[in-house]
């Protein structure tokens, strides 16, 4: 595993800087499906403008103004902070320190912080000086659904955050009220489907405001969802975050700095379990070993074992036993009893599932149809993957879902009523004009 870009350059080059202990491979991959979705959101809207289905919206602006103080001092604060804190993080000469921990501190480069926020407001004022003319006019701007993607990714960003904490939190409860700061302000505990209503909202209210058609772009942006999501698990697989499945009782990890499985009996596993039982008793809230979920399933002889057993070793949340020989200061764990990498699972289905929506989007008509079907892939998707995931389990009348199932049967259902609803809509409409 690679917890961050320092240990997956160390490994693939020999060496790194230390600096890149502070790019954690999550966020990497994080930001990577950002600039994926945005790039494909960006084609499919460009698509539907030519096509005549989006049109823009004409904005007054008023051009050839220099800089106000305002935006001056806006542009100091942003370089400030990114040199105070951002580049101050990689030069502190801290490199095994926590960068959450030094994030949230007073801690940081002064003059670093001052130089950039200097050279950001300069920038400001040099740009609009070019601009400036004798007398500002009023003109008249054309603004394209496709020239405002920067503006939903940072909304989709910005409130998809707010809502994976909220609903990880909810669906953790007792871990946030024992520790509610660290539950809040932690970079790891985040729940997709509660990202994904919060952002949905946040941007329903952004087209209302802008005039786009909330409905198209509904359907030009599923198939950029479901790729990011598919590159987001690569960074929940590569640096090991918890999201995995449950115990393989078909193997167990033999001892050594190797992190290799080995087929094991009902014998050795129970062994194993009870050899660790404190860990596994805490890490899924039960009162007894034989209250752990466990599958076995012996991986077929042409394919490697880590698909259906892996020890995700140096894993970024220190779950599980020491590595023996590992010297490293952090990140010096691996599962005793090996997972299925649901992850990597995920991976690749929503990758397919991509191709499968992007292969429809001409084909699919009638408008809010490709992203109902977004919403019962995405569902069937997830519900399945559950059956082999570690989730906190509720219990409703004599069942026990995770809240992730909840929410994934709500889509397919929700997502079956909004295709054939719109569907019907759109063949009325049709017969109307004919």
């Amino acid at each position: 595993m690679y917890p961050n870009l320092y240990y997956a350059f160390k490994d693939i080059f020999g060496s790194a800087p230390s600096g890149l202990r502070f790019i954690n491979s999550f966020g990497f991959f994080v930001a990577l499906s950002f600039l994926a979705a945005a790039y494909v959101l960006t084609i499919e809207l460009k698509r539907k403008e030519r096509t005549g289905l989006l049109t823009g919206q004409d904005v007054k602006m008023v051009v050839g103004k220099q800089a106000s103080p305002g935006e001056l001092l806006l542009n100091f604060l942003l370089g400030f902070l990114l040199g105070y804190k951002i580049i101050g993080l990689f030069i502190s000469g801290n490199a095994s320190g926590d960068p959450q921990q030094f994030i949230f501190s007073s801690e940081g480069n002064l003059p670093v912080g001052l130089g950039l926020g200097v050279l950001f407001a300069g920038l400001k004022w040099w740009e609009k000086h070019k601009q400036k003319l004798d007398k500002p006019e009023e003109r008249t701007i054309r603004i394209w659904p496709h020239d405002r993607v920067g503006d939903l990714v940072i909304y989709a960003a910005l409130f998809g955050f707010l809502g994976a904490k909220i609903f990880h939190n909810l669906e953790n409860w007792n871990d946030f009220v024992a520790n509610p700061v660290e539950a809040l302000l932690s970079f790891s505990g985040l729940t997709f489907y509660g990202g994904l209503i919060c952002a949905a909202v946040a941007i329903w209210f952004y087209t209302r405001k802008h005039k786009i058609n909330f409905t198209l772009l509904c359907d030009a942006i599923a198939p950029a969802l479901i790729l990011a999501y598919s590159l987001g698990r690569i960074g929940c697989q590569v640096a090991g975050d918890g999201d995995w499945g449950v115990l393989n009782s078909a193997y167990v990890t033999e001892p050594g700095p190797k992190s290799k499985v080995v087929l094991a009996d009902t014998a050795t596993f129970q062994r194993t379990l009870q050899a660790h039982g404190n860990f596994y008793l805490r890490n899924f809230q039960v009162n007894n070993t034989s209250e752990i979920p466990h599958i076995s399933v012996k991986a077929p002889g042409w394919l490697p074992n880590w698909l259906f057993a892996y020890t995700y070793p140096h894993n970024v949340v220190n779950e599980g036993a020491p590595i023996p020989g590992c010297t490293e200061e952090q990140y010096c764990n691996q599962l005793p009893i090996p997972v299925f990498p649901t992850p990597f699972y995920e991976t690749i289905m929503a990758f397919l599932l991509f191709l499968l929506l992007w292969s429809l989007r001409k084909k699919l008509k009638a408008p809010g149809t490709l992203f109902g079907v977004y919403l019962i892939v995405n569902g069937i998707e997830r519900f399945l993957i559950e059956q082999i995931r570690v989730n906190t389990k509720y219990s409703i009348f004599g069942f026990h879902p995770t809240q992730a199932e909840i929410i994934a049967v709500l889509l397919v259902i929700g997502g079956a009523a909004l295709y054939f609803i719109m569907k019907k809509k759109y063949e009325t409409t049709l017969a109307a004009k004919a």
